[in-house]
């Protein structure tokens, strides 16, 4: 049974591999993942996913965010599947056929997720970028319309605000994972900084958040284990 820890990945967004190695060391037993996102690994390369299977139970989200053609995708993910992670993301803004290159060079060894649009783009972003005005003026539009695609390619689930996660559920089903990053907790408070689509640990869950992605509420805290203690206990108040 999935416990309320199980539920947080910690992302390793740090500037060294010694650093990451820390926070895998204070939090092994605390959070269900950990996430090893493009700065990191391009520093460590699999050597912090050794060091992360070493050192527990905790699994391991590879956050690459690949974008490329179908050809370098599938090969990439071929490489990304011998690693043993739960999970490795690639982007949904560009053609089904790379999202279905993904999935086939998984071979199902780890769960593909498309990004559906980053918590950090607002409106405005969208607006800049050359989109409709449908979905600069309502994004959750422009996210099922990625989420869908990404269904349709086999994909196991998507990343996506908190605030989009229940028309995700009401849509696409219980079963497609949605991983939620901008949680921010009740008792830090509501601060957007660099993430645009905010929501808490209790509320996303409530949505249907299958996992939520915190990092600064944990890392920035003077204890970071009792942070991630305090957003578990947050999280089992809802289950």
């Amino acid at each position: 049974m999935k416990k309320p820890k199980d539920y947080i990945i910690f992302p390793l967004d740090v500037p060294s591999v010694r650093k990451a190695k820390e926070y895998v060391k204070m939090l092994s037993g605390s959070v269900g993942m950990f996430k090893v996102g493009l700065e990191l690994f391009v520093r460590s390369g699999p050597e912090i996913i050794d060091f992360i299977h070493d050192s527990g139970t905790a699994g391991i989200f590879l956050d690459l965010k690949l974008h490329d053609i179908p050809a370098t995708v599938s090969r990439a993910m071929e490489g990304i599947a011998d690693f043993g992670v739960e999970f490795a993301t690639v982007h949904c803004s560009e053609s089904n056929k790379m999202l279905e290159a993904a999935v086939e060079g998984s071979k199902g060894k780890v769960g593909i997720l498309g990004v559906t649009v980053l918590t950090s783009v607002s409106g405005e972003d969208i607006n800049a970028a050359g989109f409709k005005e449908e979905f600069y003026s309502d994004i959750s539009k422009l996210v099922l319309r990625r989420a869908v695609n990404a269904k349709k390619a086999g994909c196991t689930g998507i990343v996506c605000s908190g605030l989009e996660v229940e028309m995700i559920k009401a849509e696409m089903g219980k079963d497609f994972v949605a991983v939620t990053p901008g949680i921010r907790p009740l008792w830090e408070g509501m601060k957007k900084d660099d993430q645009q689509r905010i929501t808490t640990p209790a509320g996303a869950i409530q949505n249907g958040s299958d996992y939520l992605v915190i990092g600064r509420p944990i890392r920035d805290a003077k204890d970071p284990r009792e942070a991630a203690i305090r957003i578990a206990d947050e999280i089992e108040s809802v289950l």
